[in-house]
């Protein structure tokens, strides 16, 4: 017997979620309810990508090895380290007659549930990704459960566009949500020029923001920003510094804190700085797989923090159409997506690729 949430697919441990099993059955057969994704891209998650090239000091070669080293020996794609995985686009090649996605054959889908939890089969050895970046072409099938979330992606933009979009679009619907419930609050994004930061800061100004902050790390990405226009004001700190971090979002709001603090930075060690940033009643959002849950709870308590700490799980009701619609009616948010696309194409065009 099948199971909408995919229990059948689990391998071992018995008795967990695909999400927290460490093998999933990766076999081609669908069930009725499932269905089977020819896949053609991969996104890896931002805090995994980054864990494995620091680990191995940016030798692709051996990004490559271990990304199909995790693939093969759990079926899933799911970093040991991190526990991120990502998303996949790739085009529908079967359909069990009792799925409930909406989906036939033929359809180019973006996945919008984690590879963590998607049983996933390579096939080609990753032999046209050099390791070098987050988006990864290969050959191979993934598994849909009946619980599981995909988006046919849009005509009018191209795949590698829409799958760096959908890999983050529930940062911006959550916050424009959460935005929304406050009067003219004041908003930090830290790391307000990456996909996430990007979307987040046009999806605060969009639902209300009095005044928007973008906190990024080193001078080149404070350019970016500025010149992008998306925030009143761009900040200069390392998020892992707690005190250097508010200190520079107060400056930047004229001596206060935020209302709301979106944290959509790829690296451990930012909790604390995100909580001294946020004005007592406030909200902070935790959209980074690198975040300690564990040290936000422990830190606000020791911080003396009034501050409601929300994790982004990635899913909000019309979430995907959201994030899309933000990138065709804010051209700066395009194009900052599309300098990135073309860095990392520039990038993998140079290097030693097979």
């Amino acid at each position: 017997m099948t199971s909408p949430i995919g229990l059948h697919r689990v391998l071992e441990p018995g008795g967990v979620l695909p999400q927290a099993a460490l093998r999933l059955d990766n076999s081609p057969e669908i069930a009725a309810d499932e269905v089977r994704i020819a896949v053609e891209r991969l996104n890896l998650d931002a805090a995994s990508f980054r864990q494995l090239a620091t680990k191995h000091g940016g030798d692709g070669a051996a990004v490559r090895a271990e990304v199909l080293e995790i693939i093969g020996a759990r079926g899933k794609m799911q970093n040991p380290v991190t526990g991120s995985g990502g998303m996949l686009i790739g085009t529908v090649e079967a359909v069990g007659p009792d799925s409930p996605l909406g989906l036939k054959v033929g359809d180019r889908v973006a996945t919008l549930v984690s590879l963590t939890l998607t049983p996933l089969s390579i096939t080609d050895g990753l032999k046209h990704w050099d390791g070098g970046g987050e988006q990864v072409p290969c050959e191979g099938h993934a598994i849909l459960f009946a619980r599981s979330i995909a988006a046919v992606l849009p005509a009018d933009m191209d795949p590698e566009l829409a799958l760096a979009v959908m890999d983050v679009c529930g940062a911006p619907a959550l916050t424009a949500r959460v935005v929304a419930r406050y009067d003219n609050p004041t908003v930090a994004v830290i790391g307000g020029a990456g996909k996430s930061g990007s979307l987040s800061l046009a999806a605060a100004k969009a639902a209300g923001a009095s005044r928007t902050v973008g906190v990024v790390p080193i001078e080149r990405e404070r350019t970016l920003l500025e010149d992008a226009g998306l925030a009143d004001a761009v900040a200069m700190a390392d998020a892992r510094n707690p005190v250097a971090l508010a200190e520079a979002v107060e400056a930047a709001l004229g001596g206060r804190a935020a209302d709301v603090t979106v944290v959509c930075v790829d690296v451990p060690g930012c909790e604390h700085g995100a909580i001294l940033s946020t004005a007592d009643g406030g909200t902070v959002i935790f959209f980074s797989m690198a975040t300690s849950f564990a040290a936000a709870a422990l830190g606000a308590e020791g911080l003396a923090a009034d501050v409601t700490m929300l994790v982004g799980n990635g899913y909000v009701p019309g979430h995907a159409a959201y994030a899309l619609d933000l990138l065709r009616q804010v051209p700066a948010v395009r194009a900052l997506f599309e300098s990135r696309l073309h860095h990392e194409a520039s990038r993998a065009t140079s290097g030693t690729a097979d």
